[in-house]
């Protein structure tokens, strides 16, 4: 089977690119956009539209393959690629990637996979948002010219068992921390809310006073609003590197606060993501894991998760040979191509580090179902309900997308 045809559609993603920096920096929220100039290349304001940029690539049978090229909402923050605007790669795709496409033949997904990985342009690998939308396409396409669902593919090239068996899906609440808390509990959603802790002012507080409050509250809340008391989900909150900024990034501090929360967690499970932001990736590592041993030291088990600096396979295979964290949170458009994400999530699973299967907000429901097969195939511990913040439009892709794999893979083994 080969490709007849590549065309290069830019889109919209669901979310927006945000400058990092400046609303670290205190950029004024004002209703959906944010006040004040931005610090970071690329960004003409704060907030900018998300965009997006699809791969269609027609096959000698008539079908079409598809995969989405997104980036992060965080986009050139923590060692990340830079903003990526879909009308300033359209002539490189054009140009230099469509004579490479059209009249390929479409073989094993993790070779041609490979080859775009490696290119080079000028002495610059592509960007990783096309690096992931081309691998997604070709995982896509070679499924289609096998006759079978992509977490099959993965299943069969890296030599994995296909379990048929759920990921655990992670709601992320977006700044509408409280009413989708309360959908997310409504819904038995596996691990909430994200809570997108991003300022210290409005959302930590000087002394952290306001993520104690919130974790009372949504301790009570599930508590609450759950219908059935089985019903135990695992809390999840991202703070941005603020309790490092309230910390003056001392391990021991950092821990002391960490420890603080784990009373109010009470009996649900409690990780916490990117708790600290070093600047730079070694002092990153070197961080993480000294408030690792503080918590261990402490007797606790609230759990760290490391984001920012770990971006690539190399990084999260670095992070993981220091046990700088409990978790990773591997995020899909940040590594590239998606054999990436397969392979750092078997990578932790070798290791003994929870793989968190991530990505963004500001993805698309192309690129999301891509990613529900690659968690399943490769069996991470737990999958983030994306793209856009609203949630019930996330989980829905992410939990349908899983029960229609799900249920084909079974219907095999029958």
């Amino acid at each position: 089977m080969k490709i007849v045809k590549a065309l290069f559609v830019p889109g919209s993603s669901a979310f927006y690119f945000d400058d990092q920096q400046a609303i670290k920096s205190g950029a004024p929220h004002d209703g959906a956009v944010y006040g004040g100039k931005p610090e970071t290349p690329g960004f003409k304001a704060v907030r900018i539209a998300g965009e997006s940029l699809s791969i269609l690539l027609l096959l000698e049978d008539g079908s079409w393959a598809l995969g989405d090229c997104a980036a992060v909402q965080y986009s050139g923050a923590g060692g990340r690629d830079p903003l990526f605007l879909a009308a300033d790669y359209v002539p490189l795709l054009t140009k230099r990637i469509r004579p490479l496409l059209e009249g390929a033949e479409v073989g094993p997904f993790r070779e041609m996979a490979g080859r775009f990985e490696a290119l080079e342009f000028d002495g610059q690998r592509l960007h990783t948002a096309i690096r992931y939308g081309l691998s997604q396409a070709l995982l896509h396409a070679r499924a289609l010219a096998t006759r079978r669902i992509m977490a099959e593919v993965v299943c069969e090239e890296y030599g994995l068992p296909v379990v048929a068996a759920p990921v655990p899906i992670f709601g992320q609440s977006g700044d509408d921390r409280y009413i989708n808390a309360d959908k997310m509990i409504m819904k038995r959603v596996d691990v909430l809310p994200h809570a997108l802790i991003n300022n210290v002012k409005t959302k930590l507080g000087q002394e952290g006073e306001l993520l104690r409050e919130y974790l009372g509250w949504l301790v009570n809340r599930i508590r609450t609003v759950r219908t059935d008391p089985a019903y135990v989900p695992t809390l999840h909150i991202d703070v941005y590197g603020t309790i490092g900024v309230i910390s003056a990034l001392k391990p021991a501090r950092v821990a002391d606060y960490l420890v603080s929360l784990e009373p109010l967690a009470a009996e649900f499970p409690l990780y916490i993501e990117g708790p600290v932001d070093a600047g730079e990736r070694e002092r990153q590592i070197e961080l993480l894991a000294a408030i690792r041993r503080e918590l261990k030291a402490k007797g606790s088990k609230v759990k760290i998760v490391a984001d920012e600096w770990c971006n690539t396979y190399e990084d999260v295979v670095d992070f993981t040979d220091a046990q700088s964290c409990d978790m990773i949170q591997i995020k899909t458009p940040d590594l590239g191509g998606i054999q990436n994400t397969i392979e750092a999530v078997l990578y932790c699973r070798k290791h003994g580090m929870e793989a968190y299967q991530g990505g963004t907000c500001n993805e698309t429901e192309v690129s999301t179902r891509t990613c529900v097969h690659a968690a399943v195939a490769a069996r991470a511990e737990r999958v983030l309900a994306k793209p856009g913040m609203g949630f019930d439009e996330g989980f829905m892709i992410v939990r349908n997308e899983m029960e229609r794999v799900l249920a084909v893979l079974r219907a095999r083994r029958a």
